[in-house]
C-alpha cells in the first residue's frame, strides 16, 4: 500500500488511499478481516507495505493487525520500483506460509484457502479480459500462462491481486533474483516476473476463485464498493447508538457513525456518514460522507466527502477532498 493512489485524489493527498473507509471502517481493515475468514490457520503477523505515511496511520495500521490477534509489522518502500520491489521490501515476514495482497481490494468468498497447495492465485471472472492480467488453465486446473491485458481472448479469470504462498522463502529468492539481475519492465520490477520463474521451475499454481471481487481503484469504484458492503452486511447494525437521527429518514441499508448528527434529512440507500459529521437538510443517497465533516442543503447522488470538509449549496454530485470549506 505504498503508492500514491493518484486516481483517488484528492482523498489520498491527506491519507493513504486502503485507509478510505467503506461503510464506516478503512479499505484495508475489511481486506485483512475478509482474508482471515477464509484461512483454515490464525493469522499471526501482518506486514504493511507503505511509504512515509506517519506516525499516526502507522498506529491506525498495527491496531488493525491487533484486533486480529496478529503481530502488526510495518515495511517502508522508498521509491516506487514496482510490485516485486514492494513485496521484497518485506522479506523479513517472507517465511512459511505468505498471503500477498494488494491493499485496495475488497473481496466475496466462499471456500477456504488451501493451505496445502504449493501457490494459489485469486481470480475473479472477468466480462472485459483485455483490461486485467488474466491466467490460462491446464484440464488439471494448474495454471500455465499469465497474460497481461490480452488484445485477444484467452481467458476471462482476471487476477485481483491475493496471492497465497506455502513456502515465503522461495518467493522471496525469486523476488531477489529480479533485483540482483535487474530485471526491469517498464522501469519496474514486476510481481508477474517472479511467479512465472517459480511456474517454469515447477511450483503448481492453483485459482481461488472469488464470488465478488470489488476494485476501490477511483472514486467511483470506491462508491459502489461501499454499496456492496453495505449490502453485504444490512443484517447487522449499521447506525451507531451514540447517532442522534432528527426529523429524518435513513433508508437501509446506510452507515451512521458514531456521534453522528442527522437533522430534516433523508440519508440513504447504501449512504456512509462519518463518526462526527453533521448532514442538515439534505437528501443524500448512493455516497460517502466521511469523519467530522458538515453538509448542509445539499441534494447529493454517487458522490465523495472527506475528513472535515464544511460545505453548503446546491450541488448534485462532487467528489471533495479532507478540510474543504464552499457554500454555493
Amino acid at each position: 500500500m505504498a503508492g500514491m493512489g493518484k486516481r483517488m485524489r484528492p482523498h489520498t493527498l491527506t491519507i493513504p488511499k486502503p485507509l478510505i473507509p467503506i461503510a464506516g471502517k478503512p479499505i484495508v481493515q475489511r481486506l485483512v478481516e475478509e482474508l482471515s475468514k477464509v484461512c483454515s490457520e490464525k493469522i499471526t503477523e501482518i506486514g504493511f507495505i507503505i511509504g512515509d505515511f506517519g506516525p499516526e496511520i502507522e498506529d491506525s495500521l498495527c491496531s488493525i493487525a491487533k484486533t486480529l490477534g496478529a503481530n502488526p509489522k510495518i515495511y517502508y518502500q522508498h521509491e516506487a520500483l514496482g510490485t516485486g520491489h514492494a513485496v521484497l521490501c518485506a522479506k523479513e515476514s517472507l517465511e512459511g506460509k505468505v498471503i500477498v495482497a494488494f491493499a485496495d481490494t475488497l473481496f466475496k468468498a466462499d471456500f477456504k484457502l488451501d493451505n496445502t497447495a504449493e501457490a494459489s492465485i485469486w481470480v475473479h471472472k472477468v466480462e472485459d479480459p483485455s483490461a486485467f492480467g488474466v491466467v490460462k488453465l491446464n484440464d488439471k486446473g494448474f495454471i500455465t500462462d499469465f497474460i497481461e491485458k490480452p488484445k485477444e481472448f484467452v481467458s476471462d479469470l482476471a487476477i485481483i491481486g491475493i496471492y497465497y504462498f506455502r513456502d515465503g522463502e522461495r518467493l522471496k529468492n525469486e523476488l531477489q533474483y529480479l533485483i540482483d539481475h535487474k530485471v526491469i519492465v517498464n522501469n519496474e520490477y514486476q510481481l508477474t516476473d517472479a511467479l512465472e520463474n517459480m511456474k517454469n521451475k515447477g511450483v503448481g499454481f492453483t485459482t481461488g476463485k472469488v464470488d465478488e471481487w470489488l476494485d476501490c481503484g477511483n472514486k467511483n469504484a470506491t462508491i459502489y464498493a461501499n454499496q456492496r458492503i453495505l449490502e453485504h452486511h444490512r443484517c447487522e447494525k449499521l447506525v451507531s447508538d451514540s447517532s442522534k437521527i432528527i426529523n429524518s429518514i435513513i433508508i437501509e441499508p446506510s452507515f451512521i457513525g458514531d456521534n453522528a448528527l442527522i437533522t430534516n434529512s433523508i440519508i440513504g440507500p447504501y449512504t456512509s456518514v462519518g463518526r462526527n459529521s453533521e448532514v442538515n437538510n439534505c437528501m443524500i443517497k448512493n455516497s460517502i460522507i466521511q469523519r467530522n465533516s458538515k453538509v448542509k442543503s445539499m441534494n447529493l447522488e454517487n458522490s465523495m466527502v472527506g475528513n472535515y470538509v464544511d460545505i453548503k449549496g446546491d450541488v448534485s454530485e462532487m467528489n471533495v477532498g479532507d478540510y474543504t470549506s464552499f457554500s454555493k
